[in-house]
Formats: C-alpha cells, structure tokens, sequence
C-alpha cells in the first residue's frame, strides 16, 4: 500500500483574501506536479482532503489528474492541529493507495508517526504542492519511497528549477 501525503499548494495570505484559495503561484504548482505524477502513472484508489479551501482546490487538481478509481472526499482529521493518530489509525489497515491532503504541522507529525512511531521526530521537511510517497510493507512497516516538489519538475519552457534550499 502506498500513502501519499501532499502538503497544499501555496494559498494567498489571510490579509489579501480570508479564505486562504490557491495564489496563482499555487495553483501553477500544483498543476505541474499533478500533470507530472499522471505521466509517471501513478495509481491512487482515494483522496482525502482536509475542510480548508486550499487543500480542497489543490486535491481537486489532483483529482483531475490522477483520476483516483473511488474518487475525492472531505474528510476530518487533516487539520493543521489535529492528532496525527487519528490517521494512522485509519491508514493501519488499508490495502489500497490513498492521498491526504492536508497542511503543516500535521502532515509532518503524521508522517514521523508512520516512519519512526514518533510524532516530534521530524523525518520529513514538507512544501508547498510537494507529495511524499510512504510504502507500508507486508509486516505493516513504512517506508519513505520518495518525494517531490515543484521546483524539481521541468516547466513549460523548457526551465529547469534549481534544489537549491530543497
């Protein structure tokens, strides 16, 4: 089983628009990286997304994308502050492969969780309309497998983006 966790893309700031919707940075992002991940073909059963508006509008790309076979939902627990074992609860038991969308803090704490059996560990340094790919093996052990962000992937131009600061 693979999880896939994805930080949302970039949203403008509370004091231009309260609501928090993509900025068109944002929105380009992760545009590219759900273009990216549907030619690499990657399988995805499911999406959950936390209540936000950036997270909804950056899974709905996604979504658009990577066509998940059972669709997108809106689900709790993905919130900035909620308890990453509320997740990893859920994500015990599953056989098939699924994407959370949610926001910092959680997403990192989640991911520690899994990879380390401690939340505060910090295994993972998450961005912005960046994806983090975990293999749960047989014996219920996870993995990294791999993680991508934006600045990696080529743009329309033909531009390479740097890693530096990655």
């Amino acid at each position: 089983m693979f999880l896939y966790l994805v930080q949302h893309a970039e949203a403008k700031k509370e004091e231009e628009d309260s609501a928090r919707p993509l900025s068109e940075k944002g929105l380009q992002d992760i545009a590219r990286v759900a273009a990216y991940c549907a030619q690499l073909d990657i399988k995805i059963d499911k999406i959950f997304h936390s209540t936000k508006l950036r997270a909804k509008q950056t899974a709905g790309i996604l979504f658009e994308n990577l066509k998940p076979m059972k669709g997108i939902s809106e689900v709790d627990g993905l919130s900035p502050l909620d308890d990453p074992n509320i997740w990893a609860a859920r994500v015990k038991d599953l056989q098939e492969n699924v994407m959370l969308v949610g926001h910092l803090p959680h997403l990192a704490r989640l991911a520690s969780l899994l990879l380390s059996g401690n939340v505060d560990k910090n295994m993972v340094s998450f961005r912005m309309g960046g994806i983090v790919c975990l293999r749960k093996d047989d014996t219920g052990i996870w993995s990294l497998q791999w993680m991508l962000v934006p600045e990696v992937i080529i743009g329309e131009k033909g531009i390479g983006y740097s890693c530096d600061g990655l």
